[in-house]
């Protein structure tokens, strides 16, 4: 908590923040790293300095308001993800050895993953209505720093801050059963939409299926609309060519029996 230099003794007390170009990691000579950051020292330092990191790195979007003014609108509510990450720093298991909490940001999401499992009797089930603690000592000194309520309330308000967000609900997993792994995702595909149907009529909810698989696949096929539509080919096909008429989709292909044909955003 208040070491000057706290991985001297314990290596993973600290926390990585990468942010990737794109909506996966690549290596070699496709790494698609743009921002890299590591924070050390006492956690309420590390806890100030990532908030106003990644602050920095987060989006806004402007949107107009009901009462016709224009309003800023942030990527991620901001309690969700720093709640997201002084629990992590809390609940962090420091025992550990050769792993450390990091922050992932991707293009449609962020990634908080702690090296720790969910402790003593908290699982993915009841973690939003039990409470306990790995490390009491530094719940309460974060408690008295106004940074958590030892209330059981932080996980109940990530997933109210993200509902009021119009956001997906918050995702917990346990990768490889030996972390904890905290996912919001971000509406960019949503917004992407928009941006091509502004000056279009309201789509049907096969072509907004259709529209958001290609934003997250870059391309979809006539076999792949079928099964994603649970339709037959004629009518996938259908739908498809009049997404291409609507000038919202770009096809690709020699001719209609073209085997290799794809379609696109335009």
């Amino acid at each position: 908590m208040f070491a000057k230099n706290p991985t001297k003794f314990l290596p993973n007390a600290r926390l990585r923040f990468i942010k990737y170009d794109g909506r996966k990691m690549q290596t070699g000579k496709q790494i698609n790293i743009v921002k890299e950051m590591t924070f050390e020292g006492p956690i309420p330092k590390i806890i100030t300095d990532v908030q106003n990191a990644i602050s920095l790195q987060l989006r806004e979007f402007q949107h107009l308001g009901n009462d016709g003014k224009f309003k800023m609108t942030p990527e991620y509510p901001e309690f969700a993800w720093f709640e997201g990450i002084v629990n992590a720093l809390a609940h962090c298991n420091y025992s550990l050895r050769g792993e450390h909490i990091r922050v992932s940001m991707y293009d449609d999401r962020l990634e908080i993953q702690s090296p720790s499992k969910l402790p003593n009797i908290i699982t993915l089930d009841n973690m939003t209505t039990t409470r306990y603690s790995r490390n009491p000592r530094i719940a309460r000194v974060l408690c008295e720093f106004g940074w958590v309520k030892e209330l059981n309330e932080g996980v109940k308000r990530i997933y109210e801050e993200m509902r009021t967000s119009s956001l997906k609900a918050p995702v917990y997993t346990e990768p490889n059963q030996n972390s904890v792994l905290l996912t919001l995702e971000n509406n960019i595909s949503a917004r992407h939409l928009r941006n091509h149907t502004i000056d279009t009529p309201p789509l049907t909810d096969y072509a907004i299926k259709i529209m958001q698989y290609i934003y997250e696949n870059n391309q979809i096929t006539v076999s792949a609309a079928c099964k994603l539509l649970n339709t037959s080919n004629h009518l996938a096909r259908k739908y498809l060519k009049e997404l291409v008429e609507q000038k919202l989709l770009c096809w690709h292909g020699t001719s209609e029996k073209d085997p290799t044909q794809y379609y696109t955003l335009l």
